[in-house]
This record gives structure tokens, C-alpha cells and sequence, in this order.
């Protein structure tokens, strides 16, 4: 098959064959204008993948804690009838477990240190359903959660930080206390710390605490659960059935889903990650309308090559096509580099980071700032190939007013000198 000499040419331009000083430079200005769309390309991957990993790590880990739905009584006291909610909870569309828990904050003390924490009273046998960390618990750890033996079951940074292990007494103290004489004093309770839980998310470790649904009841003077957490056979559908859920049971109970608990943390996440997006597609668009400059020195450079076309023959599109041809394949191999060197980047940033970890003897996600210590990433198509067409198209109609004005030469005039 015959190859249109319009490509030819354009291909020997990019080349820039001959050994002269001026080509040299030329083909050295392109070559950077290359190298800077290869590296624009290649950094809107890795970072895109890496916020893609962080979110979707810090949602996964959040999950593993956290209910996909959770039903509350509407007045915040405990449920009345539990056996029947969860019946009807039981016969939602996507809902495949239901447990019922008590949601209370206390605080922890053991000689002079207090702590805060998060309490999550529970049923074992249930909650193992419901909430991953619970179910990947060892059986023997959460079988230890009885009614009645004031167990406790504490993230593990939070067992670290109190310097307690298994078999240790730590003091709850409930904010709800009773009258005396002297006023309200808070009521203790010594619980024993049956073991602890590690989830990889430093809020859930540091601040949550586990212990048996009934003995829960039983500190805050309860009459029985105060809500009663789901699980769905797809999480991304948890606002749809909130919303159904709610519908169903009325205004008697307040039903929230996982994405109304992190609202703010995931629009934050998902705004930084546009603006991203925008300032690196900045540093493709630079890159790219580097080679305006390219083209325009090979245009004047190429003023009598030009000239002797035109007296050939060849028409003004044909010109233009030559120099199209000349600066889009500079930004295709641009393109075509950045991509394999970003995905190259982006489906090993968890050996790369490690290692400069190592090599430099510094932490790049301290665990209590960033909410995990190792670096994610997940290349998502839906990302790569708006990033590669942007670059391309970028590239291509940087060629567009160059090709014009070249095509726009006279060749009398480019002759006259010659």
C-alpha cells in the first residue's frame, strides 16, 4: 500500500534526519516538548490512581467497621420491639443481615490515663454478619463477649496507647450518672479487656471499643438496643435503601446510610481530586503548545522545502497535513510514553514508595494524619482514557495554527533568497 507522501514527510520532520546545527536544535526543542507531555501524562495518572486507591483503602477500612444502613429510633431511646424490626428489615430489597447494637460514648480510664472512646454494644453471633472486622475476629476472641462478663474489646492503637493487654482491668465511666447527695456522680464499672482489633483505620483503632450488647443495656440503663445496622449485597446502593427503608417504617425511626457518616470526608476528597486533575492537565497543555514553538522554527527552517513543493504541485492542505502530521506524532509518542510510564508507576507505587521510604529514612503517611500508612493505588479506566484523549487532542490543535501559516507561505517569496 501506497503511504501518502504528506506523512512521509511530516515523519521525516520528526525525525529531523539531517545532521545540521539548526535541525539539531530543533529536533532537541521537540524532543523536550515530547518528554514534558510523556511527564504531564505519566503524573495525572499516579496521582488520580493514588487518590483512587486512598479513597477507595480509607472506604474499604471504613467499611470493615461501619454498617452499610443504620436504623435508629426516632426519639434516640432504645427500640421496643426488636424481634419485629428486624422481620421487617429482613424483607428489604439487597438487605442480607441485620444485627441490633447500642451506640454510646464513655470514657476509659486506667490509673491516671482517660481516654474517650466510642462504645459499640453488640451480639456476636449477629454483628459477625454484619460488620467484617467482627466476623474476621478469631471465634474464640469473640465468643468471649457474654452477657454478663463486662468484657471489653478495645482498638488496638487505643489497648497501645493505655498500655493494656488481655486479661487486664481498665475502669468505664459513664457520663450518665445517678444523683446523690453530693450531686451527680458518674457510675464505674471495671470491664476486663478480652483482647483487641486492629481495622488499619487509626480513628476506628484509637477510639472504638467493643463489649456485649446486653452488658451495654445494662451501664446505660437501657431497655434494649438502641438501633439496628444492615449489611447489603452492594454498598453502593446503601443511600437508595435508606431511603426505602424509610419509607417503610415512617417517621418512627431515623435511617442514615455510610455515605451520610463521611459526607464531608468523601466531597473533600472528591474536590481535591478535581482540582488535581486541573492543575496537571495545565502542565499537559504547556507541554503540548511547546510544540507551537517546534513547528514554527521547523516552518521557517523548512520555508524552501516548502516552496519547492508548492512548485510541484503540492496544495495548500497537503502543506498543512505535512506539519499536522509532524507535531501530532510528537504528541502521540508523548502521549504513548506518558501512559506506559504512569501505568508502569501506578501498578507498583506499593514497592516504589517503600522503597524511597527506606532510601531516604522518612515517613510519607504517618498513620494518625492520613488515616493509613501504606500508599494505595488504583488505576481506574474511567481516568486513563479522558487523560489520553485530553493530551491528544491538546496536541493536536497545537499543530493547527503553524500547519496553517505554513501552508499560507509563498514560494516566490521562500525562493527569492535561495
Amino acid at each position: 500500500m501506497k503511504i501518502p507522501y504528506e506523512l512521509s514527510i511530516g515523519w521525516r520532520y520528526t525525525r529531523a534526519v539531517k545532521s545540521s546545527a539548526k535541525n539539531g536544535f530543533i529536533s532537541f526543542i521537540s524532543g523536550v516538548s515530547m518528554l514534558g507531555i510523556c511527564l504531564g501524562v505519566a503524573a495525572l495518572i499516579i496521582v488520580l490512581s493514588v487518590m483512587n486507591g486512598f479513597q477507595k483503602e480509607v472506604r474499604d477500612r471504613m467499611l470493615s467497621v461501619l454498617a452499610h444502613v443504620e436504623v435508629f429510633e426516632a426519639s434516640g431511646q432504645a427500640i421496643a420491639d426488636v424481634p419485629s424490626l428486624l422481620q421487617r428489615l429482613g424483607t428489604q430489597a439487597h438487605v442480607v443481615a441485620a444485627a441490633p447494637f447500642v451506640a454510646a460514648q464513655a470514657l476509659l480510664a486506667r490509673g491516671d490515663d482517660m481516654r474517650g472512646v466510642v462504645l459499640r454494644g453488640i451480639d456476636p453471633q449477629l454483628e459477625k454478619d454484619v460488620t467484617p472486622l467482627v466476623g474476621d475476629m478469631p471465634p474464640a476472641l469473640r465468643n468471649k463477649l457474654t452477657d454478663g462478663g463486662f468484657g471489653v474489646i478495645l482498638g488496638g492503637n487505643l489497648a497501645r496507647a493505655m498500655g493494656v493487654g488481655a486479661g487486664d482491668t481498665v475502669t468505664l465511666i459513664v457520663p450518665s450518672g445517678q444523683m446523690t447527695p453530693a450531686g451527680v456522680v458518674p457510675r464505674l464499672k471495671q470491664m476486663t479487656v478480652l483482647g483487641a482489633f486492629d481495622s488499619g483505620h487509626y480513628e476506628f483503632d484509637a477510639g472504638y471499643a467493643y463489649l456485649h450488647m446486653g452488658d451495654a443495656a445494662k451501664l446505660f440503663r437501657l431497655s434494649g438496643p438502641t438501633g439496628v445496622r444492615l449489611k447489603l449485597d452492594d454498598y453502593h446502593l446503601a443511600p437508595q435503601v435508606a431511603v426505602s427503608v424509610s419509607a417503610t417504617l415512617g417517621p418512627d425511626y431515623w435511617v442514615s446510610d455510610w455515605t451520610r457518616q463521611n459526607r464531608n470526608w468523601f466531597a473533600a476528597v472528591q474536590v481535591e481530586k478535581r482540582m488535581m486533575a486541573i492543575i496537571l492537565t495545565l502542565i499537559v497543555a504547556v507541554a503540548a503548545f511547546n510544540l507551537v514553538s517546534t513547528l514554527v522554527m521547523t516552518v521557517t527552517d523548512k520555508r524552501s522545502d516548502i516552496a519547492i513543493l508548492r512548485t510541484l504541485g503540492a496544495t495548500p492542505g497537503s502543506i498543512m497535513s505535512v506539519f499536522v502530521v509532524q507535531g501530532a506524532t510528537a504528541g502521540v509518542l508523548g502521549t504513548v510514553a506518558g501512559l506506559g510510564l504512569g501505568l508502569l508507576v501506578a501498578f507498583n507505587v506499593d514497592v516504589i514508595v517503600p522503597f524511597i521510604e527506606q532510601l531516604v529514612g522518612a515517613s510519607f503517611l504517618p498513620q494518625d494524619i492520613y488515616l493509613i500508612n501504606s500508599m494505595p493505588s488504583d488505576p481506574q479506566m474511567g481516568d486513563i482514557m479522558p487523560i489520553t484523549l485530553i493530551s491528544l487532542v491538546l496536541a493536536f490543535v497545537a499543530t493547527l495554527y503553524p500547519s496553517w501559516r505554513a501552508s499560507r507561505l509563498n514560494p516566490a517569496e521562500a525562493l527569492r533568497y535561495e
